[in-house]
């Protein structure tokens, strides 16, 4: 017989078991003749390392593929790395840096060099960290968003699309990160509120004395001011009308314009205009046909076309320009004011609205398959309530720019002609000079005369394919794996992304398979801490998932995530919860070293009380299983890890051990040990999705195992009709016997000492099933039955039926009175609520006859409690 240890120790065990599970290729899948199951995983940052939200997302994945996969489905998880631009470029430019190299010393292939080396030795790490949390990916089918065929079908969509008329190019005024000198999205804006200032300048009237005022919160950028605009309706400017002012310290004349924009209530009322750097002023301007003065680099700093502070930053100019507006009298004073500016959520620096030549996809016409089909449920949202987020931003949505100006990246396949701005697209070079000898007619046009587009694609470009690309079926559309596995089954992610990724990924599904890429879309919530705070590096409270794991272990981590982490709900982490997982886990091990540690007896019969107990938890297990099943077609994955917890903890270990354990250093008959074996295996494989490691490590102990067997591709049970009468009569059984113990502990009665209990009989009692059970946990040495009160015993009561234990001497007379007030008054209390509801007529007259049937048998059941503890109560006052 194998020594079970006394203690369970994860890290040891956890490392054997993964190692295991891949040495038998348990994760890996091909297509074959079984329904599949696909799960394609959110592809973190190439350059990450794992933290808690990916721990939650990853955690809840590898539960439902372990679940599909025990459920006979050939389930397939696609692990990969996305290769994002910015922030992969950021890290390789400051390396270069610390090496003494600038990037722009150096050529487009070079840096691309430096990046791949960084790709390889920093890349992929958190893929090795998600083994660790026992993530069941096929290892083999690791996918990088630059890969040559992911990086091929991201070259061919946009020329697919481009020639589709859908891809323009256009300067327009665009998200710039100064940091990362790139545009970014309207999604990659992070809108915080700031104390800033609100500057009172002074707008010289042209040719006569007087000014304008105006209110700006950005006085650096008055050296870009190309008009003051006032609303037509406002009297106090009628006077300016036709009329033009003069810049401060740069003096340029400007004309006073008017239009319906701008409020009469902000500031003064007027509003300087700087069409090249605010997208309102740019709209006026296109509107009015003002001139653009960019007044930035690309850096943040000042430009030439700024005329003074030239090379300074924006902020520092902020300052210097105050002064010397103070200086000229401009300046006519500075409030506070709270205002919300927009930072780069990549690099945190403040966006500069810029005008820049940019590549943008046309989105309205792509996007109405993918807002119908969320919509009408086809793919489905849990929780329901984003579908409302999801429609506002679909209805709303504007063309998507598809350009950065970054070498990291999918280069952008259009090709310049000679001395000109006209282009071609085209896949690579050899089919770009085809198709300029064609547009120019000039056959002595060679390689060499054409130049590529410096421009890298969006990240969100490559990975808006990922549910495709991933199973090559861009590049071979008819292929067996993309024709098998897609449309995947169920997508998890954070809500944070809805219009970033999962959106874009609908667009494509039906763009380019007319199909939806996934059934159903899972949002976790964000992890926080016990105080609500999002976790960041800044704030030093997001603690380190691996230490975490090596101190709870995976499965403790897993559980303890999970406890308190509803579907799109926020989890409010605290180290207090993988400790519950890591006891939980130890809950088990014990109940299993206790099983293990009986003696069996083939010789002897099978008691009663271990026959009814088999019985129930029989019919409990299949509840659960059903119970179980409803949850997860629901996605109500906290509540299903809540349920197996309670099902472990209380009705296995609790309850049915309790039941049928036998007396101290007895042995235990074999039919009962055979049932709570199986018992063990069919919980052990329900708890499998949740706890991988620690009920493997039971399972290949619970009895003799073949090599390559594995609970992880055993079968999970399956839901099967049960006896709910019979599972409500044993409720009302386990309340009675904690009653009983109840009063044990009151009167300070050994558990040793047998008692008799007293049942008084009524219509509703049914006592005599379940009897032998309640003789051996309550140790009664005697029950029987009586149809009056008993003089000088304790009392109870479950449902209507009441309950007595002769005591004798023991009983406080008004100790037992005072506890059955006590009950009176709840009763009384909750009778009160209750006839409340039934005297209301809409209620009465609108609820479902079940409803109020329901609240009928309520006032039944407390008028006859209430009843029987105030007969209870007169007896004892005698």
């Amino acid at each position: 017989m194998i020594e079970i240890p006394t203690k369970y120790e994860p890290s040891e065990k956890e490392s054997k078991w993964y190692a295991y599970w891949m040495k038998n290729e348990f994760f890996k899948s091909i297509p074959d003749d079984r329904e599949p199951f696909t799960i394609v995983i959110p592809p973190p940052n190439v350059t990450g390392v794992l933290h808690m939200g990916h721990m939650l997302n990853n955690t809840i994945q590898d539960i439902l593929v372990r679940r599909a996969r025990m459920s006979g489905y050939n389930a397939c998880w696609v692990p990969g790395t996305d290769h994002a631009s910015i922030a992969t470029e950021a890290k390789v430019v400051a390396k270069l840096k610390d090496e003494g190299i600038d990037k722009n010393s150096i050529s487009r292939d070079e840096f691309m060099k430096h990046a791949w080396e960084w790709k390889e030795k920093h890349g992929g790490i958190i893929l090795e960290q998600l083994k660790t949390l026992g993530a069941s990916c096929d290892w083999d089918r690791t996918r990088f968003t630059m890969d040559k065929e992911l990086y091929d079908s991201v070259i061919k969509v946009f020329i697919d699309l481009y020639q589709k008329g859908n891809i323009y190019r256009g300067i327009r005024m665009v998200n710039w990160d100064p940091a990362a000198q790139t545009a970014v999205s309207d999604e990659e804006v992070i809108y915080k509120e700031e104390q800033s200032k609100l500057y009172y300048l002074k707008y010289k009237l042209v040719g006569e004395d007087g000014f304008i005022t105006i209110a700006t919160t950005r006085p650096e950028t008055i050296l870009g001011d190309t008009a003051v605009c006032v609303n037509p309706n406002d009297e106090r400017f009628e006077k300016f009308k036709g009329k033009k002012v003069i810049v401060p310290l740069i003096n340029r004349e400007v004309p006073v314009i008017q239009d319906d924009y701008v409020d009469m209530e902000f500031g003064t009322g007027a509003l300087k205009i700087t069409p090249a750097h605010d997208i309102h002023d740019y709209e006026i301007g296109q509107k009015y046909n003002l001139p653009s003065i960019d007044i930035f680099n690309d850096d943040g700093t000042l430009s030439d076309a700024a005329g003074m502070f030239i090379g300074k930053d924006r902020f520092d100019v902020r300052k210097l320009i105050t002064e010397k507006l103070k200086e000229s009298g401009g300046l006519d004073k500075i409030e506070d004011y709270v205002n919300k500016v927009g930072f780069s959520e990549r690099t945190n620096a403040a966006i500069e609205p810029k005008l820049s030549m940019q590549w943008f996809l046309k989105m309205d016409k792509l996007s109405k398959p993918a807002l119908d089909n969320v919509m009408n449920d086809t793919i489905k949202f849990f929780p329901s309530k984003f579908k409302n987020v999801y429609r506002h931003w679909m209805e709303n949505i504007k063309d998507w720019n598809i350009s950065r100006q970054l070498w990291w990246g999918q280069q952008i396949p259009a090709y310049y002609l000679p001395n000109s701005n006209d282009f071609v697209v085209a896949a690579n070079i050899d089919d770009a000079l085809k198709l300029a000898i064609e547009k120019t007619g000039n056959k002595d046009l060679s390689t060499a005369d054409l130049r590529q587009d410096e421009d890298v694609l969006d990240t969100w470009f490559s990975s808006w394919l990922w549910p495709i690309s991933v199973f090559n079926g861009i590049n071979e559309p008819g292929n067996k794996e993309i024709n098998y596995y897609y449309p995947t089954n169920d997508l998890v992610t954070g809500h944070d992304i809805i219009f970033f990724w999962i959106a874009r990924m609908i667009i494509s599904g039906y763009e380019y398979r007319n199909e939806l890429p996934f059934r159903n879309v899972y949002f976790t919530g964000m992890v926080r801490d016990k105080q609500g705070r999002k976790m960041s590096k800044q704030l030093g409270n997001s603690p380190d998932p691996i230490r975490l794991m090596k101190k709870y272990g995976a499965d403790g981590v897993r559980i303890g995530m999970l406890l308190c982490s509803p579907a799109g709900g926020d989890l409010l982490y605290d180290d207090k919860l993988p400790e519950q997982g890591r006891n939980f886990g130890n809950k088990i091990w014990n109940a299993f070293r206790l099983v293990k540690q009986w003696e069996v007896d083939t010789e002897i019969e099978q008691p009663q009380y271990a026959k009814l107990a088999v019985e129930w938890f029989d019919n409990k297990l299949k509840q659960t299983i059903e119970l179980l099943d409803k949850q997860f077609e629901s996605f109500r994955i906290s509540e299903a890890v809540m349920t197996v917890y309670r099902f472990f903890w209380d009705e296995f270990s609790s309850w049915y051990l309790e039941m049928i354990k036998p007396a101290y250093q007895k042995p235990i008959d074999a039919i009962t040990l055979a049932k709570t074996n199986e018992f063990f295996d069919k919980t052990l494989r329900i708890l499998h999705p949740f706890m991988p490691f620690i009920t493997e490590e039971i399972w290949q102990l619970l009895e003799e195992r073949k090599d390559g067997e594995s609970i992880m591709v055993s079968s999970m049970p399956k839901a099967d009709k049960f006896n709910i009468e019979l599972l409500n009569s044993v409720e009302d059984f386990k309340e009675l016997i904690t009653g009983i113990r109840k009063i044990r502990a009151e009167k300070n009665i050994p558990n040793r000492e047998a008692i008799e209990l007293i049942i008084k009989q009524n219509s509703n009692t049914s006592y005599s099933y379940f009897n032998p059970v309640l003789q051996k946990l309550a140790n009664l040495s005697k029950i029987s039955t009586t149809k009056d009160k008993v003089d000088n015993a304790a009392s109870l009561m479950v449902k209507t039926t009441e309950y007595y234990i002769p005591l004798a001497d023991i009983v406080d007379a008004g100790e037992e009175i005072k506890k059955l007030e006590a009950e009176l008054k709840h009763y009384k209390g909750f009778l009160l609520g209750v006839e409340k509801k039934l005297g209301n007529q809409r209620f009465v007259n609108n609820a479902p006859a079940k409803v109020v049937e329901i609240e009928k048998k309520k006032q039944s059941d407390a008028q006859s409690k209430i009843k029987i503890i105030e007969e209870r109560i007169a007896s004892l006052k005698k």
